[in-house]
């Protein structure tokens, strides 16, 4: 016998939930196969096999809350040949058992198809006869939120419950930078075996800025602020499971071809949600960017405890004057949303222009001025 358990949790968590069984009972599974996936706070973790046999029982039902080490299944040490070919009287009645306990499933999926075309025939002839009443059945679904959904839901509402949180907003004409990029794109991915994208520029400016403004990378504990002699990014990625933000440590530190690698190494774990709970704790300062799904313009709410966010937006052609004449630039707004609780205005605004300086003339970050 062997026991499926609940693997040791990271730090400060002390219970899970079942997210979702890969495997059913009977199923053969092999050394290291995912059976099945818990989620916490802020990270899913996969359970694997450790070692191979067959899955005799379920103790733990998705959506059930299991603490460390908790029992989750049964896996019976069986070859897979005798599984599959010399089944016994167990694996046969379990067998004969799931069309059973699917039948019910079967018949309640179909009855609303059945109930639609029906509708569908009753509004046709309630059409043809002019009565207008609104008949018949109009479908809804109550799906209970994840831990992770949860936790950004109440953090998002915090954030505004707990911050004195207001933002300001200025625009940024894009064409130094992408003029750069167009000139320097094919050799730097040629050297970094990475492409130049426009994060790491505006990391980059962020982080020369909050050396100018310390009070923006500073927090608010009680009737203290703490101040951090070091930047570190949070970065916000979208995930099918939700939002995350992972944390770039030292960006102070770190290159630009340094900057996009571990950006793109975030996104695609995101995805895979194998992203740690320490790798998305403990930011000074983070910035989002809506302009990848064509936000043109929007109000960034704080990651708490942070005392400010940067929202980038779409890039998009806009007629500016410039020296007196109008002329069509590439334009994106910069939206900072901050905690008038420890910054003030004329901080958050200056601290926004900083960046849009430093973007509109990259030779600025060079030089640092």
């Amino acid at each position: 016998m062997i026991e499926v358990k609940v693997p040791v949790l990271p730090e400060s968590i002390s219970e899970a939930t079942v997210a979702v069984w890969h495997k059913k009972l009977g199923d053969f599974v092999e050394l290291d196969d995912v059976i099945v996936e818990i989620e916490t706070d802020k990270v899913v973790l996969e359970v694997p096999a450790q070692d191979s046999g067959v899955l005799t029982e379920i103790r733990a039902k998705e959506g059930q809350t299991v603490g460390e080490q908790q029992v989750l299944g049964i896996l019976e040490k069986k070859p897979q040949d005798d599984s599959k070919k010399t089944p016994t009287a167990e694996s046969d009645s379990t067998k004969k058992e799931e069309p059973i306990q699917e039948a019910p499933e079967e018949i309640t999926q179909e009855a609303p198809e059945e109930a639609t075309q029906e509708d569908q025939q009753n509004s046709s002839e309630l059409s043809d006869k002019g009565d207008v009443s609104p008949k018949g059945n109009r479908l809804e679904e109550r799906v209970p939120m994840n831990r992770i959904r949860k936790t950004i839901a109440n953090r998002l509402h915090s954030a505004t419950q707990n911050t004195a949180m207001l933002t300001t907003f200025n625009e940024v004409d894009m064409s130094a930078i992408l003029s750069m990029r167009s000139i320097y794109k094919e050799a730097f991915e040629q050297k970094y075996s990475v492409k130049l994208g426009l994060m790491s520029f505006f990391v980059k400016a962020a982080v020369e800025s909050l050396k100018k403004f310390p009070t923006v990378n500073a927090y608010l504990d009680g009737d203290d602020i703490v101040y951090h002699a070091y930047c570190d990014v949070s970065v916000a990625v979208s995930s099918d499971r939700g939002l995350v933000v992972p944390v770039l440590r030292d960006a102070h530190k770190m290159a630009m071809h340094d900057i996009e690698k571990a950006i793109i190494d975030f996104s695609v774990r995101a995805q895979d949600g194998t992203l740690g709970v320490d790798e998305m704790s403990g930011g000074t300062f983070t910035i989002s960017n809506g302009g990848v799904f064509g936000s043109l313009l929007s109000t960034p709410i704080l990651n708490s405890p942070q005392s400010a966010i940067l929202g980038m937006h779409k890039t998009q052609e806009r007629p500016i004057v410039v020296d007196g004449e109008i002329l069509i630039r590439p334009m994106m707004y910069l939206a900072l949303s901050y905690d008038h609780q420890i910054v003030d205005g004329k901080e958050a605004v200056q601290f926004l222009i900083s960046i849009k300086d430093a973007l509109e003339d990259p030779t600025r970050l060079l030089l640092k001025v």
